[in-house]
Order: C-alpha cells, then structure tokens, then sequence
C-alpha cells in the first residue's frame, strides 16, 4: 500500500466543500475570548475549571492549502467554567510553523502529509540536520504546573493555560520521531513516552521527563531496521507496550524521496503487528509477540492480570488505510471512511502468545478513560467517539459510553 503520490499544495476551490460536518474541515481563521456563553440547561454549581484543547484550524496560507487533516495549523481552545457560566477562547498556537507561515505567506516546515518544495539537496541534508516544525495540533497535557501542546515532531510546545500564549520548547526529545500520547509516571508525577532515532543505527529509545526539568531522561532503548509509525502506546504497572504495527518507513525514504512524511511509509502486512514489552524498571525487552497485521492510532489502556499477562486495549482498523481517508479532499468530498473498532490483544510473555478480540460492535474511536483512577489497571468503562453505522462516509457524529463487562454501549448524538 501506498499513500497518495505529492503535489503542490493549492487551496481547496469553493465547489468542492462540502456542507454540515464538512465546515469542520475549513480553515478557522478569528482568534476570540468571550466571558460568558449562553448556556442552553442548568450546569451543576460543582463544576468549576477549564477544558483545554488543541486541534487543526487553518487549512491555507496564501495560495497554498494544506492536504491532510492532520496538517492544520494549531489553534488552542480553552473553556472555563465557574459558578454555572461558561467562557470560551481560542488562539492560535504561536509555533515556528505559524509564525513562519504569516511571514512568508507560505507554507514553510513540512507538515504531515504537505511538504514545502526543497530540492534533493536540501532533503539529502535535512537527513542531518532535520528541519522539524512544531505545529503541535494533536494533544495536550499538563506536566506539573506546566500545559504542553504535543505532535509527532520532537518540539513539544509549553503555552500558558489562561493567555494561550506559547511559552517556548517544553523539553529536549532524544530522537526525530516520538508520540503526541505521552503517558503519566504515578510514582515521580513525571512524564514517560518513546522517541524514534533515526541514523546508520535506528533505535526506539523510551524517556522520563520529571515534571520540573527540560531534559529527558533515557530509560531504555531497543534497535529497529524500519520504525513503524506509532501515535501511542500502552503502560502497566511494570511494562511499557510498545505495539509496531507494520506500516514502517526506511528512514533513508524520508529525506531523499521528495514526498511529504507520511507518504513514505509501507503497509507490510506479512511483518504482523508486534507487541514489545520493555520492563520500566530495569530497561530489559521482551518479544517480540507476533499477532496477525492491524492498523491503530490510540492505545485505550493496559494492565496485568494476576497470571502475568498483559492486556493492551487498542482502537484498530483493519490496515493503514484510514490514514489516506484522511486527507482534505476525500474527507470534504465525503469518500467512505474506514471504521475503528475497540480490539483488546492479551500477551503472554511466558510462551509468547498473543490473542486478539473485538470488544464492541460499535465503531469506537478517540478513547477516554478515567485516568488517573484506571491506567495501569483493570478498568470497565471507556468513553470514545462513534460513527453513523448505516452510513460509510460518515465521520465522527456520536459520543459512546462503553461498559466493557456487559460489552454494552450507550450513544448520543443528534
């Protein structure tokens, strides 16, 4: 399998746009800050806070457009909420790659899938000297004191929760790829997610960020030929899970083939998906632990049973190829969309045996725990998104609440 082949990223023409869900693949384009929305209902005196995200919002600079969802300038979102009112702002993350972008009028860093025009020279030297943006448009989370917008480029970016100004590079990444979806570490409050070096010898390397410090700590690390791309990964109490699934790259490919990143990378079914347990104590690998080739972005939880096994719930889809449903056109031309399904893989690291399952009927996608309370641990219910079933372009419409004792579900949407 390959993704679409590159071309020069030109704006998206009116005729082609699609109305209703589609208006959430438009540019955004005004930053604002309201005191108080009106709020349809009664919120309950009890919730007091804020709810930051970030996501991609402006899809064109100048007469170039961006080609992929995930390639959308960042732009943050914050809530508030206090006695039974609701404020909104939002800003623009204030990265290189914006900052570039209103300077020149151009597209400048490589994004996802849309890569600036350099000539091979250029690209032979990015092979060492990378050029990686920071548009970090994929996650949040809160270090300590500190609020960090995360991507899959090794510039986590650090803002100020009230102002959504960006306060600078939030620690060093000991590699040219890594994971929006770090995990907590309970014991140190610290931070720990996975890196991938990229050079003569390619490693995974996995790291702890202490929650006051900018400098990543090395915990382990573990040699690969081809890195696959991983946007998350699994933690238990003694394990980190690393699942390779076999859409991987000959990092050689990044900087010589003149295609954007994504587009570099090959679905090799006959490799399997790869489970690697890395012991967090000690660094030592297990596997890896081979199971029949699927395709994942997010990792929903992991735990060990009292038998030494180790569970890995993952939303899957059959192969890579959701990755190119999710360019502009296709998704504004309202092309079916693969559906993700809640698969659970059980690992035992005794005789190497992976089973896998399907937990829900439902497409399930974007999942949410609690937290703090369940990861690591056996836990029963997940909250995540869903689609229209019925339809096969639909994207995300529903929010599903799953209790995954019963394996039943209940939906909302309108």
């Amino acid at each position: 399998m390959e993704l679409s082949t590159t071309a020069a990223p030109t704006a998206t023409p009116e005729s082609t746009r699609v109305p209703g869900p589609g208006l959430g693949f438009e540019s955004l384009e005004d930053e604002t800050r309201i005191d108080s929305l009106a709020v349809d209902g009664k919120l309950p005196p009890w919730l007091s806070g804020s709810l930051l995200r970030t996501g991609p919002a402006k899809f064109e600079v100048g007469e170039q457009g961006m080609r992929h969802w995930f390639d959308g300038l960042a732009m943050l979102h914050r809530f508030g909420f206090s006695d039974g009112r609701v404020s909104y702002a939002n800003r623009f993350l204030e990265s290189r790659s914006k900052l570039a972008a209103d300077e020149t009028g151009e597209i400048t860093y490589p994004e996802f899938a849309t890569d600036p025009c350099r000539s091979l020279f250029k690209r032979a030297f990015t092979l060492f000297e990378p050029k990686f943006g920071d548009n970090a448009n994929v996650n949040l989370v809160q270090l300590g004191e500190r609020f960090v917008a995360m991507t899959e480029t090794p510039i986590p970016v650090e803002f100020d929760a009230d102002t959504l100004a960006a306060a600078g590079v939030a620690w060093k990444v000991p590699g040219e790829l890594t994971t929006a979806h770090p995990h907590l570490d309970r014991a140190s409050g610290g931070l720990l997610n996975y890196a991938a070096k990229l050079g003569p010898r390619n490693q995974y390397r996995f790291f702890r960020v202490e929650a006051d410090s900018q400098e990543a700590h090395q915990i382990a690390s573990t040699p690969v030929k081809e890195p696959a791309y991983m946007h998350s990964f699994g933690l238990t109490e003694r394990w980190i899970v690393l699942a390779e699934f076999p859409f991987v790259v000959n990092p050689m490919r990044l900087a010589l083939s003149g295609r954007p990143y994504i587009e570099n990378y090959r679905w090799k079914p006959e490799l399997g998906t790869r489970f690697t347990l890395i012991d967090r104590s000690t660094g030592e690998a297990r596997g890896p632990f081979e199971t029949a080739a699927c395709f994942g972005f997010h990792h929903v939880n992991a735990y060990e049973t009292d038998g030494g096994e180790v569970v890995a719930d993952i939303c899957t889809f059959e192969d890579a190829g959701i990755v190119e449903s999710l360019y502009l056109g296709r998704l504004r031309a309202g092309d079916p969309i693969p559906k993700p399904a809640l698969s659970r893989f059980t690992i035992s690291p005794d005789s190497g045996e992976v089973s896998a399952e399907r937990l829900l009927e439902e497409g399930f996608d974007l999942p949410r725990v609690n937290y703090g309370r369940c990861n690591e641990r056996p836990y029963r219910y997940v909250w995540g998104a869903g689609n229209d079933p019925a339809d096969d372009s639909s994207f995300f419409d529903r929010i599903v609440a799953a209790d995954l004792e019963s394996r039943t579900t209940q939906v909302w949407f309108e």
